[in-house]
């Protein structure tokens, strides 16, 4: 098991309801790394369906059991879709982003949401720390932000062979964590 794998199955231990939103913007390259891991995974879980009967993990958590999972396309606005993600009532919150982490293009971080502040997300106005706070004030859930570094965020470009194969790497491991056990 990779330490990204590992890290990520400690976080969503117990999870019952996992949303999953993914923001950036298809118009700068590898902003949209956010929307190419949403984007997948919401592609596998319409590829393959989850029975209603095995979508709850019973008492020792996701290891012996598949929660409920959303995708939520949040492109350069996530904000726009807090009345969705209350509505779905997650325990487990991951939101996937393009940030600046000042590493080699196509790094994966997973980041405590406490210390974002300091963390560059690159197209969406309204910080994610906000968005994530607003969101704890109506119910209780853990929040995994993950984080992918760009090469580059020039308006017009391809998102680079980098991030695309990271922003790959990482929806598989979210799929196999999640969907596919």
């Amino acid at each position: 098991m990779t330490p990204l794998q590992s890290a990520l199955k400690q976080k969503l231990n117990n999870a019952r309801r996992v949303a999953i939103l993914g923001v950036g913007s298809e118009l700068r390259g590898d902003d949209v790394a956010g929307l190419l891991v949403a984007k997948q995974i919401e592609k596998t879980i319409t590829e393959q369906p989850i029975s209603p009967h095995s979508t709850r993990p019973d008492k020792s958590g996701l290891a012996q059991g598949k929660p409920e999972v959303r995708v939520f396309i949040g492109e350069t606005a996530p904000e726009n879709l807090t009345g969705e993600i209350k509505k779905f009532q997650p325990t487990h919150l991951i939101i996937i982003d393009a940030a600046e982490l000042n590493k080699e293009p196509g790094h994966i971080e997973i980041m405590e949401p406490e210390t974002i502040g300091g963390t560059s997300f690159c197209t969406h106005s309204l910080p994610l720390k906000i968005i994530i706070g607003y969101l704890l004030e109506s119910f209780k859930f853990q929040a995994i932000i993950i984080g992918i570094q760009p090469k580059t965020l020039t308006f017009g470009a391809q998102p680079t062979k980098e991030v695309v194969a990271a922003a790959k790497h990482l929806a598989e491991t979210i799929t196999k964590l999640l969907i596919n056990k």
